[in-house]
């Protein structure tokens, strides 16, 4: 936790000011955004999610990202809500958290059947997480987003969702979607399992869970984004990313873990990680 903290305030005061405040207004922020997380991260609600923050690293990956308490944030495929238990209660009462999954009305079985009608699922599962009105939680599949929102969000973060994307063809039609959203100064951060380099096409396709870094970033910058910064705060040089049947063979699923290899990938932890940020490009 308090390597956690002193990172956020590292990167949080390298990330400029978008408007001119006094050196002192702005370390003052600064800390209570500091405190503000480190409430949120401790909560006893989170005590089940607790043993991803080392590979996940919350606060680091927040502070480059630049979240800050009040933004509107969407947070694309939340998935089973270890980021909406985090991002809800820290973008606080003035801030506004969205839950976007694509339109995957052409999608395989497996997304139509789990991805479908976010709207009717995901407030009630976030007030019951987060303790937060489920009014408060907004929650869309992409074909059912107001033309309203468009131009209103401060940030949109994809978390370890691009494979997905690819696979299923969806990626040009939601990064688009993701462009329209995002405000004129609006980021877009992006967090994916990497693929070695030299990583064969078929090994990333989408269907390993890897992407190569060079590839995510030539393929969201085609959409309208401009790459503003990398980091390695999610990286894991342990990760070979040569996984036989893919991220999966990586806690916490294990997936194919024999007796002669389950100690071995139980040691190499999460996978390796790129850490992406990106501005939109008009």
């Amino acid at each position: 936790m308090r390597r956690s903290l002193l990172a956020l305030s590292a990167l949080a005061l390298a990330v400029p000011a978008t408007l001119p405040v006094s050196a002192p207004a702005l370390a003052k922020a600064q800390t209570a955004d500091s405190s503000a997380l480190a409430a949120v991260l401790a909560d006893p609600r989170r005590a089940a999610d607790l043993s991803r923050d080392q590979y996940r690293h919350p606060a680091e990956t927040l502070a480059f990202f630049r979240v800050k308490p009040g933004m509107t944030v969407v947070d694309y495929m939340p998935s089973g809500g270890w980021w909406t238990r985090v991002l809800v209660p820290y973008l606080g009462e003035k801030g506004r958290y969205i839950g976007l999954n694509p339109d995957v009305r052409n999608a395989g079985d497996y997304f139509r059947n789990n991805l479908s009608n976010l709207a009717g699922t995901l407030p009630a599962k976030a007030a019951d997480w987060t303790g937060v009105p489920a009014e408060r939680i907004g929650a869309y599949n992409t074909q059912d987003l107001p033309p309203a929102l468009n131009g209103t969000v401060d940030r949109v973060l994809i978390f370890r969702e691009m494979h997905n994307l690819w696979r299923q063809n969806l990626l040009r039609s939601e990064l688009l979607a993701v462009h329209g959203l995002l405000k004129d100064d609006g980021l877009l951060g992006i967090e994916q399992h990497r693929a070695r380099k030299n990583a064969p096409a078929s090994y990333t396709d989408g269907n390993k869970g890897y992407l190569r870094g060079q590839d995510v970033i030539a393929l969201v910058e085609a959409h309208g984004f401009e790459l503003v910064g990398e980091s390695e705060v999610n990286a894991n040089p342990k990760d070979p990313a040569d996984h036989a049947e893919g991220v999966w063979m990586l806690p916490p699923g294990l997936r194919g873990a024999t007796d002669a290899t389950r100690a071995r990938l139980t040691a190499i932890g999460e996978s390796d990680r790129m850490t992406l940020l990106f501005r939109k490009r008009r």
